[in-house]
C-alpha cells in the first residue's frame, strides 16, 4: 500500500469493485479497501439479480450462480397468487447468486485490471484541504496511515460514513430503512423455478417476505420490514412465525441480519474530490431493497467520470456533477417511481391486497410492463383505482421532470 493514488475506493462490494475496475481499466492508479478480512462475507442480501442486466458487466460463472429462475410468484395475505415472468419481475429475479463468491470475483476483476486491493483496511476519516477531499485516513492491522488521492469514492454501504465526513447529508430516518433478517434453509420443499414474495401487514408490516431458491432444496428465506416498525415488532420473530408455518421441518444453516436504505434518492452524491456509489448513495430500490445491479451500473459510471476528471485535472464537485447527472438520468427516475409506488402500496390493507391479488387471476402477464401491471390491478377494482390514482400522477410527474432535464 502506497501513500498516494489517483483514486481510493472505500468498500469492496459490487459498487466499489466495479468503480475500481472501471477506473483501473482507464489507466488510473487505484486502491480498493475493505474493512473486513474477507470480501463478500458476511452476506447481507437476498442474492437475487436480473441475469440480463448482470451480463452487461460480468460473464456468468457457475461458481457464483446458485440457481437460475424463470419468474416470481407473489402471494396475497389470503394465499391468492400472481405469477410473473422473469422479464417483469424486477431487477432481483433471474439469478440467485452465491454472494460470497460473486463479490470476490468482482474484486478479482478489479485487481486484474490493475487496482490494488487491501482487506482489513478501514477508513477512519478524510484528508481535507481548502474544501477538497484529498484522500483518507486509514487503519490497517493496527497501523494508521494517511493515503492521498485525487478522488475518494465512498462505497461503504448503508452505514456509510464517507459521505457524512464530506458534508453530504446521508441521514436515514427509521422509515427510510428496511430492517432485514434472513435464514439460509435446507431440506425444504420449494419451487426451484420461482422466487416467491409474500405480502401482508400481519406477516410483514410495510415490507415483505421472500423465498429465493439456491438449489438442492435450499433457499434464502427472509423478511424486510420498515425500520420504524421495529420498535413494536422484531423482524426475526415475524420470520420465525412464517418459517414455522411454511417450512416446519426445514433446517436453518445460516442466519444474517442487516439494514437496506429504501428512501429513494438523496439530494447529492458528489463533493469536491468525492463521489458516493451503491447503498452509500441510497441507490437501492425503495420497493424491493434490491441494489446489486444498480450498484454496479453506478460504479461503472463513477469509474469513467473519475478517469475523465483526472484527465482534465479537475476534481471539483462541478466537474464530478457528470456522475450525478448520468446516474440520475438512468437510474434516479426509476428509484423515484418506485418510491411513489411504495408509498401508495404500503397504505393498502390486507383485504385490499387480497382484492388486488384475485383481480389478476386468469390474466396473462407474459408481456406486461410495470405500468400495465398496475393498470390491470386497478381497473379490476374501481375504488382502488380512484384511491391510488396518485401512483399514475406521481409517475407522470417524474417522467415530465426527466424530459425537461434532458431537453434543457
Amino acid at each position: 500500500m502506497k501513500d498516494r493514488y489517483d483514486v481510493v475506493v472505500v468498500g469492496a462490494g459490487p459498487a466499489g469493485s466495479m468503480t475500481a475496475k472501471t477506473a483501473a481499466n482507464a489507466g488510473l492508479d487505484v486502491l480498493l479497501i475493505e474493512k473486513r478480512q474477507q470480501i463478500g462475507d458476511p452476506v447481507r442480501c437476498a442474492e437475487g439479480v436480473n441475469k440480463t442486466y448482470l451480463k452487461e458487466y460480468i460473464k456468468p460463472d457457475p461458481a457464483w450462480i446458485s440457481a437460475e429462475v424463470k419468474g416470481s410468484k407473489i402471494y396475497a395475505p389470503d394465499g391468492a397468487m400472481v405469477e410473473m415472468s422473469e422479464e417483469i419481475s424486477g431487477a432481483e429475479v433471474g439469478y440467485v447468486l452465491e454472494r460470497k463468491v460473486f463479490d470476490r470475483a468482482l474484486a478479482r476483476d478489479a485487481a486484474l485490471a490493475g487496482a490494488e486491493v487491501m482487506v482489513k483496511t478501514r477508513a477512519t476519516g478524510l484528508l481535507m484541504e481548502d474544501g477538497f477531499v484529498k484522500g483518507i485516513k486509514a487503519e490497517h492491522m493496527d497501523e494508521k496511515y494517511n493515503i492521498r488521492a485525487d478522488i475518494v469514492v465512498g462505497a461503504d454501504g448503508v452505514e456509510s460514513k464517507v459521505g457524512r465526513w464530506a458534508g453530504i447529508d446521508t441521514t436515514l430516518k427509521p422509515k427510510d430503512i428496511s430492517t432485514c433478517a434472513q435464514y439460509l434453509m435446507t431440506d425444504i420443499d420449494i419451487d426451484a423455478d420461482f422466487c416467491e414474495f409474500y405480502v401482508g401487514h400481519k406477516i410483514a408490516p410495510l415490507g415483505y417476505i421472500w423465498v429465493f431458491p439456491k438449489g438442492n432444496n435450499m433457499a434464502n428465506v427472509g423478511i424486510g420490514i420498515t425500520g420504524h416498525m421495529s420498535g413494536e415488532l422484531r423482524a426475526k420473530d415475524l420470520l420465525d412465525d412464517f418459517v414455522q408455518k411454511r417450512y416446519p421441518g426445514g433446517k436453518v444453516i445460516e442466519f444474517i441480519v442487516g439494514g437496506v436504505p429504501v428512501c429513494g434518492t438523496i439530494e447529492r452524491t458528489v463533493a469536491n474530490g468525492l463521489m458516493l456509489v451503491g447503498d452509500a448513495a441510497r441507490q437501492s430500490d425503495p420497493v424491493t431493497g434490491g441494489g446489486i445491479f444498480n450498484s454496479m451500473w453506478a460504479g461503472d459510471i463513477a469509474g469513467k467520470v473519475a478517469a475523465n476528471a483526472i484527465k482534465h485535472s479537475d476534481v471539483s464537485a462541478e466537474f464530478l456533477q457528470e456522475y450525478e447527472t448520468k446516474w440520475r438520468a438512468g437510474l434516479g427516475r426509476d428509484l423515484d417511481m418506485s418510491l411513489v409506488v411504495k408509498k401508495r402500496f404500503t397504505r393498502l390493507t390486507d383485504d385490499e391486497l387480497n382484492t388486488l391479488g384475485h383481480s389478476l387471476e386468469g390474466i396473462d402477464l407474459g408481456d406486461t410492463t410495470l405500468i400495465g401491471l398496475l393498470w390491470a390491478l386497478f381497473k379490476a377494482n374501481k375504488k382502488l383505482l380512484w384511491d391510488l390514482r396518485g401512483i399514475f400522477k406521481g409517475i407522470k410527474e417524474i417522467e415530465m421532470e426527466a424530459s425537461v432535464e434532458v431537453n434543457s
